[in-house]
């Protein structure tokens, strides 16, 4: 990202991603967000937050109002997460999305050997309690992005640590734990 860039973090949480690109990019940032907690936390860091229901569109952005919309660790809890991206995609010139890989090998093996929806410390919540309702893979993503004719950019899977490998390169969904897009309209 540029400086003075105008970026827009959907389901910003507590603000810790717009404040480090505040900081270290020196973005124009402005963050939505549901949670009225997550809120304050964002306000007491001195950013621009807007208390917002993401399945409700953003209908409130001209076209084109930012450079870079973040949707980061977001897109599996949404009611209409394709919707999103092509909101995302009319109010800025590119989207980055990430989201956590659940055809990662790690929950294949945990889904197969248990019976059981995965848990883990990534994903800490039971199956009727999880703010996760729309499971995604990479494989899951792609598709969509050709189905919507959306650019993908780059495209990048790391781990739990942020790391990546040569393996997770050429094994993404299987190997990915977190899968990361740099999008935009075709």
């Amino acid at each position: 990202m540029e400086p003075d860039s105008r970026v827009l973090d959907l389901g910003c949480g507590d603000g810790s991603l717009l404040a480090n690109l505040k900081l270290t990019k020196k973005v124009k940032g402005t963050g939505l967000e549901i949670d009225s907690d997550k809120i304050q936390t964002c306000v007491e860091r001195g950013l621009n937050v807007i208390e917002q229901n993401l399945d409700a569109g953003l209908w409130n952005f001209q076209t084109d109002s930012f450079d870079t919309v973040l949707l980061a660790q977001t897109l599996q809890a949404l009611s209409h997460p394709d919707q999103l991206i092509d909101e995302m995609l009319r109010v800025g010139r590119r989207g980055i999305v990430t989201f956590p890989n659940f055809g990662n090998w790690k929950s294949r093996v945990y889904l197969s050997s248990k019976g059981r929806m995965p848990v883990s410390k990534f994903m800490p919540h039971a199956w009727y309690d999880t703010p996760n309702i729309h499971f995604c893979t990479v494989r899951d993503f792609d598709a969509l992005c050709k189905e919507k004719n959306i650019r993908i950019l780059e495209r990048t899977v790391v781990d739990l640590k942020h790391e990546g490998s040569l393996s997770m390169r050429l094994l993404p969904n299987l190997l990915g734990e977190i899968a990361i897009y740099h999008i935009a309209r075709s």
